[in-house]
């Protein structure tokens, strides 16, 4: 037994030698440790050896055993620390990885683009909150409690005092409020409206409004503004009508629109905005003398205007964040 005993060390030994990863190394464990390895084995015969034989036998076989555990935990602590720094190696020579950069979503693209417009015609930038009151939503715009032009807008009411904003109006009032005439200011922003969601209708957009308040203001000032922004974002070629109108707080009252004729199919009008004069009551309210002062608002949806635009036929594939159509931007 003893030159079995010698003979299984050194074929062990051999072995663990040429063992180069950790899955070979378990192999080589349940070859000879495993309860059927060789190693194992010895131990059963040595149960069967003559009681006076086993002292002779038994310290040997123990010594095998400790020797060839204490050899496979050795070589397995090298071999995981060596795939341990070969997973978390960085060759920092290697070129890095390219990352895709993205661009700004359609809609701001266009709304960038609305604002580049106004701002060269003078305009300021003034945004307010989408949480508002009742009275900044209606009541200061003309719109009293039993007024049927309520019913024109489906609000999103968070209580009786407050709900979303249903248009971006609000900001032209507390503007009005904390600053003296002139003014010459735009309001872009998302509204809400408590809409069925189809392909022309969504429950959330983005709105663009803005607000001129000084003497001598007319309607004819008000056109040209509409104009030159018609011209700029959609081309000088482009044929444009002003249509009388209704709305609470402008009078008189105008909708805007385009003539609009994609390939291959029947063109037609179709509305971008609508604008008027600042109501004297709006005025009023706002601790504005409507005797000194006059002056024009007019308001865009610029998700119907992007569609206009890029004809897009389908409002809800803004908020899809489909890949494919976002890449076309």
């Amino acid at each position: 037994m003893h030159t079995r005993i010698k003979e299984l060390e050194n074929q062990f030994n051999s072995e663990l030698a040429e063992v180069t990863n950790l899955k070979s190394l378990e192999e080589l464990r349940i070859k000879y440790l495993g309860r059927k390895g060789s190693i194992t084995a010895l131990f059963d015969e040595f149960k069967e050896l003559p009681k006076e034989e086993k002292p002779k036998y038994g310290q040997v076989l123990n010594r095998l055993k400790n020797s060839t555990q204490n050899s496979f935990n050795e070589k397995k602590n090298l071999l995981s620390e060596k795939e341990k720094s070969e997973k978390d190696f960085i060759d920092l020579s290697l070129p890095g990885i390219k990352t895709k950069l993205g661009t700004n979503h359609i809609l701001t693209q266009t709304l960038d683009q609305m604002k580049s417009i106004f701002k060269v015609l003078g305009f300021s930038v003034y945004e307010g909150p989408e949480l508002e009151s009742d009275y900044y939503n209606f009541e200061a715009l003309n719109f009293p409690d039993d007024h049927p032009a309520r019913d024109m807008q489906d609000t999103f009411f968070v209580n009786k005092d407050f709900l979303l904003r249903t248009h971006t109006s609000p900001v032209q009032i507390r503007l009005m409020q904390n600053k003296k005439p002139p003014l010459r200011a735009i309001m872009p922003g998302k509204v809400f409206r408590n809409e069925a969601i189809s392909a022309k209708s969504y429950c959330l957009f983005h709105q663009l409004e803005g607000l001129v308040v000084d003497t001598d203001v007319t309607f004819a000032e008000l056109k040209a503004t509409v104009i030159h922004f018609v011209k700029e974002f959609f081309g000088e070629d482009i044929k444009y009508r002003f249509r009388p109108s209704f709305f609470p707080f402008t009078e008189p009252s105008a909708e805007v629109d385009i003539w609009w004729q994609p390939t291959g199919k029947e063109g037609r009008w179709l509305e971008i905005m609508g604008c008027g004069m600042v109501d004297p009551n709006v005025l009023e309210n706002c601790g504005i003398d409507s005797e000194k002062y006059a002056g024009y608002a007019f308001g865009m949806g610029v998700e119907r205007t992007a569609m206009r635009k890029y004809g897009i036929d389908d409002i809800r594939i803004y908020f899809d964040n489909d890949k494919r159509f976002l890449v076309q931007f």
